[in-house]
């Protein structure tokens, strides 16, 4: 059974398992959605001009969190970093591993009024670039470090310490400025720092226990060679699958971002595998695995096979579908209601993203004149379906919110 479970615990089982997702949605067999094909090239269409607005070169990078740490032009992760001049590449990839990890841990979704003031430049930013802008600067004050004076690093002692009043000051929190989910990303922060304190063959093998650790631990996988993508997911899985709490598990085994779907249970092949009735996601492990490439090859290892990974199973993405209606649930007040994130309806609408969004990369690779090999679905993300999604839910809802409300810990989306 443990073994099973592992077979959940890579990219290419979100990947297999959305596809047959999206085949049963095909062939009329979920309860719960329905999808027009034909609403691609719109779709596609409609990334494209979005694409060719933020990027008039062309030149997109590759989804990570640390998009999200430029605003205006101005990186401020790179002038930290700068002003710090760590004594090797090796040092600064652990701090740019210790901060990336715990600011993507931290990029649940905020909600709707939320908002981070930074005093450093006056910017003002909400949702995803707000949450990453007020991790930066936790981070870069050493509020995640153990030892006083010690900054640019995460120690597990600190995280472990962490508590919502901590996040609350953070972030600015208060009654007219609240944030979703305190208590879940501390208790998620906590989990963290426990889970690095007790494998150190993975988060200490050339320092103190830190989420930065991992960094040895991926170098020694490349071997002095490429370190493939879907590598780094897995070590990331392995990693952190203990910190998911309330997740499903199978054989022992914490699966995290992967939830039973009955449809899939139903049209399992006839010698029947434990692992066949789920759907594996994996959002926030995938969204790391994407934010960790530019600080591995900052430090001279080279990542391949980009395009391994899958698409994000969260909101804009999933959004973006909905919205242009490329997916439409077969009861409308469904987008009315809120629903728990491991209901089918949740599980079948992520499940559907993963693989519309294979459909819909290459579409608008061809619209912008570019193959997939200089345009993989990493930068169809970027550049791109997220920031799409945004665009067309701020047209159709005033808040600018997904289409219809998931309920949040603080640790999904």
């Amino acid at each position: 059974m443990a073994q099973s479970a592992r077979q959940l615990l890579c990219a290419d089982a979100v990947r297999q398992n959305a596809h047959r997702m999206l085949m049963l949605a095909l062939d009329g067999r979920l309860d719960d959605w329905t999808v027009d094909l034909d609403r691609l090239a719109a779709t596609a269409d409609f990334v494209a001009g979005v694409v060719r607005e933020r990027y008039p070169l062309l030149d997109v990078p590759v989804h990570s969190r640390w998009r999200h740490f430029v605003f205006g032009g101005r990186d401020l992760w790179r002038e930290i970093a700068l002003e710090a001049n760590s004594d090797s590449a090796a040092a600064a990839a652990r701090s740019a591993l210790d901060l990336v990890i715990t600011s993507v841990l931290l990029d649940a979704g905020a909600g709707s009024g939320w908002q981070y003031h930074d005093p450093s430049t006056g910017l003002v930013a909400a949702r995803s670039e707000g949450l990453a802008l007020a991790s930066l600067r936790w981070f870069a004050s050493g509020g995640l470090a153990s030892g006083e004076g010690e900054l640019l690093r995460v120690d597990a002692a600190a995280l472990r310490r962490v508590d919502a009043q901590a996040i609350q000051s953070a972030f600015q929190v208060h009654e007219t400025n609240e944030l979703l989910g305190l208590e879940g990303r501390a208790a998620l922060l906590n989990r963290l720092g426990a889970v690095i304190e007790s494998r150190p063959d993975l988060f200490a093998l050339a320092d103190s226990p830190r989420p930065g650790g991992l960094f040895d631990t991926l170098r020694v996988r490349a071997a002095g060679g490429p370190l493939p993508a879907a590598t780094i997911l897995s070590v990331l899985l392995e990693a952190l699958g203990p910190i998911w709490q309330g997740r499903p598990s199978l054989g022992g085994v914490p699966l995290g971002d992967c939830w039973p779907h009955p449809a899939l249970a139903a049209s399992t092949p006839a010698v029947s595998r434990p692992e066949d009735g789920y759907a594996p996601l994996h959002k926030l492990s995938q969204w790391l695995a994407y934010s960790l490439i530019e600080p591995l090859q900052n430090a001279g290892i080279s990542v391949s096979k980009v395009h391994e990974l899958t698409g994000l199973a969260e909101y804009r993405n999933g959004g973006l579908f909905v919205d242009m209606g490329v997916l439409n649930p077969r009861e409308r007040v469904a987008l009315s209601q809120t629903h728990a994130v491991m209901d089918p309806f949740v599980v079948g609408w992520r499940s559907l993203t993963v693989a519309l969004l294979d459909q819909l990369a290459p579409l608008v690779g061809t619209r912008l004149g570019l193959t997939p090999d200089v345009f993989p679905l990493a930068c169809v993300l970027e550049g791109g379906t997220w920031a799409a999604g945004r665009l067309v839910a701020r047209k159709l809802r005033a808040d600018g919110g997904p289409p219809f409300h998931v309920l949040s810990d603080g640790t999904v989306f």
